[in-house]
């Protein structure tokens, strides 16, 4: 257990503010330390907020010392990332098109459930520009880089969130994943990171992704992940896609044993190409869950590739979001950006509600599949983080983002819960994940199984001083 404020997890700063053994206003402190030392480097934040994470920090204090704190995450550094709302800040999506001018008078569902739970926010994290690619560089905020190795991506769309976790800066962090982009950034910084089952955590308004998207937390330990999920799972009525609220305390999955568990492993479903290094990690990783009491069988769930599938789902996507941009603004958009919304636009009606009975059957599919097991491993990715400021690996002769995360859309097509946890470094320093699938509204199996994996192989984060 570090002594380090700004590396403690949220349960144990919240422990220690219960015995008056250290204060809201402390760790807020030694967190803006960190950021100011560390975030000109990794690019992590659009927007930090000293003044108002203190001033939180020291309500937070007060209702500490009273004995009355205003929920389980109260005093606890939070980010948030800069696609959805938050009240007194700008919400600029890593676009141009974007402006600072505007009441900024509403919260997030998420955001105000955080609130209501006294997280202290520090600010808003990067993304691409609308969460539109698996890498963090965006026209407003430039490139966001990996705390492993500045040189290197943190992947995206949740980059900046990632690299703050890894780096210390904040121990709650939100994510949203409407292709990977919770799991895929914090694979290649050695992160904890959660895809609920859609619908869990309530959004509003609807992401223009449509239903690939989800909201979840992003930690520095599995403890921490259902912590915050249990603050942003509440309800909220105005999300129509909602599932019923069941305030469930996902913390309470975590001493779950996996005995006799029945456990499927896929190394590459079925058709991906993975670099052995990581393969052999999460193969090692998959085998110790017998060592847990599980039977680990190697198979294929037979989903197949579906990356076109996603591709028009993501394509539209992008296309809706662009349609009613000016000329003017739609010039100011990454250039990759506005080439995906191009395709999307020429995609017809036909195409595109094929995918969607693509989609179908292969999430009726799986569903089948999860039936049979309790979980379903896989990589989380097939190769470490490449050079930052790229979409593809240079010299990759990949065409777009999506052809290098063959393992996470399927499950955002599938709308079920997938986490990621790291299972190693390879010879070049970088982390390797290993993914966690459950069956659709089994979030706490896939809980469970993180936790259990974690005592054995704990999250080791990267030593930046």
């Amino acid at each position: 257990m570090t002594t380090d404020p700004a590396l403690m997890s949220a349960t144990e700063l919240v422990h220690a503010y219960a015995r008056r053994t250290l204060s809201p206003v402390e760790a807020t402190e030694a967190v803006l330390a960190r950021i100011d030392k560390h975030d000109g480097t990794f690019n992590a934040y659009r927007l930090v907020d000293p003044e108002r994470a203190l001033e939180a920090a020291r309500a937070s204090e007060a209702r500490w010392a009273a004995g009355k704190p205003a929920g389980i995450v109260d005093g606890v550094p939070t980010s948030i990332k800069d696609l959805v709302a938050t009240k007194g800040w700008s919400t600029r999506r890593g676009s141009l098109t974007s402006s600072e001018e505007g009441d900024w008078d509403e919260d997030h569902p998420l955001v105000e459930k955080l609130r209501n739970h006294g997280a202290v926010l520090l600010g808003k994290t990067t993304t691409p520009e609308f969460g539109w690619k698996g890498v963090t560089d965006s026209p407003l905020t430039g490139i966001t880089r990996n705390p492993w190795d500045p040189s290197k991506t943190p992947g995206g769309s949740s980059g900046g969130a990632a690299a703050a976790a890894a780096a210390g800066m904040g121990a709650l962090h939100h994510g949203s994943d409407g292709g990977g982009s919770i799991r895929m950034p914090a694979g290649y910084t050695g992160i904890y990171g959660i895809k609920p089952t859609f619908g869990r955590v309530p959004t509003y308004p609807a992401s223009g992704f449509g239903t690939v998207s989800h909201q979840g937390p992003m930690t520095r330990t599995v403890a921490d992940a259902a912590l915050m999920l249990t603050v942003m799972a509440e309800h909220d009525a105005s999300d129509w896609y909602a599932l019923p609220a069941t305030g469930q305390d996902w913390r309470e999955s975590l001493g779950q044993s996996v005995k006799g568990w029945q456990i499927a492993f896929s190394p590459d479903l079925g058709h991906a190409k993975v670099d052995p290094e990581i393969a052999a990690l999460v193969k090692a990783a998959a085998e110790s869950f017998t060592a847990l009491g599980a039977h680990v069988e190697e198979v294929d769930p037979g989903l197949g590739d579906q990356h076109d599938t996603f591709r028009t789902h993501w394509y539209v996507g992008a296309a809706r979001l662009q349609k009613t941009f000016s000329a003017e603004e739609l010039a100011m958009l990454d250039p990759g950006f506005r080439e995906v919304g191009i395709a999307g636009a020429a995609i017809t009606l036909d195409e595109y509600l094929d995918a969607v009975a693509a989609r179908e059957a292969a999430g009726t599919k799986l569903n089948l599949f999860l039936d049979k097991y309790d979980l379903l491993l896989t990589p989380t990715l097939p190769i470490t983080a490449f050079e930052a400021g790229e979409e593809v690996p240079v010299g990759s002769g990949m065409d777009r983002w999506t052809r290098w995360t063959p393992f996470s859309y399927p499950f955002n097509l599938g709308r079920h819960p997938a986490a990621t946890i790291p299972c190693g470094l390879c010879s070049n320093g970088l982390p390797a994940g290993l993914q966690i699938v459950g069956p659709m509204n089994r979030d706490d199996k896939v809980l469970a199984a993180s936790r259990a994996y974690e005592t054995i192989r704990p999250i080791a984060l990267p030593d930046l001083g």
